[in-house]
């Protein structure tokens, strides 16, 4: 039953209803030239544990068994506490929609209400939603909040927010009377270019949207571009891809919207998706937030509850007042950060910050030591990301680490070609010394080699 959901008798107390002597009956309305007159080509019928070898037969081929993985770019790797699967697949949540039946949705609500207050501590906002589709969406709402609270329509993104990030703002934006404006970075430090910056920044800009830690791993001053942005009058938008920076990295509390990645937070990487968004803000900002809000209340006898609260109904029913073209949201997806950051708790997720800063620390200690090897914007703060110069190409260094089940750092050459043979590398807690190390030693052979 659990493949077959409807018995031989089922089928055929079902057709009866409908008025059909069987399936080809049902089906006769259909012009024969379009039917399909044989089986499906398809294997055949396999019992409960035939189809679990199968796929983890399938599953040996995919994934990082036996490999020490130094990717990051926007989706990382950090262990996933096996509580977090346990509550998720409950009933209640797993198969939950928009709780707007406030009676019989608490769980879902106070998850949410709970997601948002943490994330709330954790930027030094007032207020966040729940949520976006993820991080880049997040960063494209938040221009289009920023233009809906300034009444200007121009925004201003640094050049070292993360690209496919700047391809998804370039997306909403070319339709909505939005230009952009990029602003490139200082060869020296990896930051953006302060200059460059205030010089883009005019009457007619809503926002400065920069990330941090932004692609190449390096923390933005984000003082330092507040003060430039609101100069002018313009709102200024951090954008955070990687959310374990946030146990030790100051909160961006400069800033007048923060759009966040939560996928960091106990979601699987999951081949790129589905992934957390999130936008923080001021209170004052509240009502041009899009997306959903939990907020707690009492109810008739002042028992503690939760509703869905100022939640953007014209994106269901008034599409002309609508903040967004987002109508839902990632309840699920959101608990599982929520479980995430209540298991770990505040000294945890600091605990756990500190161990990918000195993970990324030794790592690019380790790589750049190495002849043929130097580390760019080493001079400047970061956390779990670096980037390497070699005299190696990226593809030649990547083959030679993964002959030796080791996958190496993005090539850097797609975006910035300035760069020469630069590759994105991340270290987090799941990278162990020996993997490090092992590492090193195929690179090493660089010097060799040229």
């Amino acid at each position: 039953m659990r493949y077959l959901p409807k018995s031989p008798s089922e089928r055929v107390e079902m057709l009866d209803q409908v008025g059909a002597a069987s399936i080809d009956d049902l089906f006769k309305v259909i012009p024969a030239e379009y039917r399909l007159e044989r089986d499906l080509e398809i294997p055949r019928q396999h019992g409960e544990s035939e189809i679990i070898d199968f796929f983890k037969a399938a599953a040996a081929k995919n994934g990082l068994v036996g490999y020490a993985s130094f990717l990051g770019a926007g989706c990382y790797r950090h262990y996933k506490p096996v509580v977090i699967d346990s509550l998720v697949q409950r009933g209640e949540f797993l198969t939950s929609y928009t709780p707007y039946q406030a009676e019989i949705t608490q769980g879902t609500l106070q998850a949410i209400f709970e997601f948002q207050t943490m994330i709330c501590e954790l930027t030094g906002m007032d207020i966040a939603n729940a949520s976006m589709y993820e991080g880049s969406t997040g960063a494209a709402e938040s221009i289009m909040m920023a233009a809906r609270v300034t009444g200007r329509h121009k925004a201003v993104v640094a050049s070292t927010v993360h690209p496919e990030y700047r391809e998804v703002i370039a997306t909403y934006t070319q339709h909505q009377g939005l230009p952009t404006t990029v602003v490139g970075y200082n060869a020296e430090t990896g930051r953006v270019d302060l200059d460059a910056l205030a010089a883009q920044i005019t009457e007619e800009t809503a926002c400065v949207l920069v990330q941090s830690p932004n692609f190449f791993g390096v923390i933005e001053d984000i003082p330092a571009i507040a003060e430039l942005a609101h100069a002018k009058g313009a709102l200024l938008v951090v954008s955070i891809a990687e959310a374990i920076s946030l146990g030790i990295v100051k909160p961006p509390v400069e800033a007048d919207i923060v759009s966040l990645e939560a996928q960091s937070f106990g979601v699987a990487i999951s081949y790129g998706g589905p992934f957390c968004g999130v936008i923080a803000t001021k209170e004052k900002y509240l009502r041009q937030m899009p997306g959903r809000l939990a907020g707690q209340t009492t109810d008739a006898d002042g028992n503690r509850g939760f509703v869905l609260t100022l939640s953007t109904r014209e994106q269901h029913i008034r599409r002309e007042k609508a903040t967004s073209n987002i109508c839902t949201n990632q309840a699920l997806v959101a608990l599982m950060a929520t479980i995430f950051l209540t298991v770990y708790g505040k000294e945890g997720v600091r605990d756990l910050a500190i161990h990918n800063l000195a993970k990324a620390d030794f790592a690019a200690k380790t790589f750049a030591a190495q002849p043929g090897v130097k580390q760019l914007f080493s001079g400047s703060p970061r956390f779990n990301e670096f980037v390497l110069q070699t005299t190696e190409t990226p593809a030649d260094l990547n083959a030679r680490l993964l002959d030796q089940k080791i996958i190496g750092g993005v090539d850097l050459a797609r975006w910035y070609p300035e760069l020469g043979n630069a590759t994105l590398w991340c270290a987090t807690e799941l990278n162990t010394r020996t993997q490090i190390e092992s590492a090193a030693s195929v690179i090493a052979a660089t010097a060799v080699l040229a």
